[in-house]
């Protein structure tokens, strides 16, 4: 049989289907993995030319689904990074890693699809929950997560097995709390549970911030645990 050798260099393009809506028009505080916050949900909207609801007809059978999406802002390639994993002491080959420097700038999520609404007033919408993506973050494709082929319990986690994930104490005065969302609540306790605090960077004397939704809450770290010490009301 005649071999075919492989394209180099080559290219194709990537068409937009849909955004994401999320709570997080930051950055800072988007938990670093899909599903680590299963309390945070995100709304899948499609692009005008891509409403039509037959496209997703028969997904709302499917408990959870794959996001391909693009990461946001200009990201410059490198073989080695330093993953927040390891506390940016070591670096790790990219490829290794599930790190935004990449030569392609496409990140991969799976989401619990909590709903599907097919004729809602931007045409289908999708409700996941467990979401890291950036409110608006461009989405290229969706399919659905298939457990006989996509779960693998014996599969290995390379290094980040071998590093203990633990949630830090998170403090919040009643006064502060009562100044958030109650449905938003134990949402926010979650998310600043996973210590959003750059890894390269965790000053004791710093105040941090993280928006979430139109409120920036404020925090420091002090004797072991996450103390939110101002809750901002953001103009509409």
């Amino acid at each position: 049989m005649k071999s075919i050798p492989a394209q180099e260099g080559g290219t194709m393009q990537l068409v937009q289907i849909a955004v994401i809506r999320t709570e997080f028009s930051q950055k800072f505080g988007i938990p670093r993995q899909a599903g680590l916050v299963p309390e945070l949900t995100g709304r899948i909207v499609f692009l005008p030319e891509y409403r039509d609801a037959s496209s997703v007809r028969g997904l709302s059978g499917y408990s959870h689904i794959w996001l391909l999406w693009e990461f946001n802002g200009k990201r410059q390639w490198s073989p080695t990074v330093r993953p927040p994993r390891l506390g940016g002491s070591k670096r790790m080959g990219v490829f290794a890693t599930r790190s935004p420097n990449r030569p392609n700038r496409l990140g991969l999520s799976s989401v619990r699809l909590l709903s599907v609404q097919e004729n809602g007033p931007e045409g289908p919408e999708l409700l996941v929950s467990g979401a890291d993506l950036l409110d608006g973050t461009r989405i290229y494709d969706i399919k659905p997560y298939l457990p006989y082929t996509d779960c693998h319990p014996d599969a290995k986690g390379g290094f980040a097995d071998a590093v203990q994930q633990n949630q830090v104490p998170v403090e919040i005065p009643e006064e502060l709390l009562a100044r958030i969302a109650p449905e938003s609540r134990e949402v926010v306790r979650k998310v600043l549970e996973q210590d959003p605090r750059d890894a390269f960077e965790r000053d004791a004397e710093r105040e941090y911030v993280m928006r979430f939704g139109q409120q920036d809450l404020r925090f420091r770290w002090l004797d072991g645990r996450l103390i939110v010490t101002e809750v901002i009301d953001l103009p509409d």
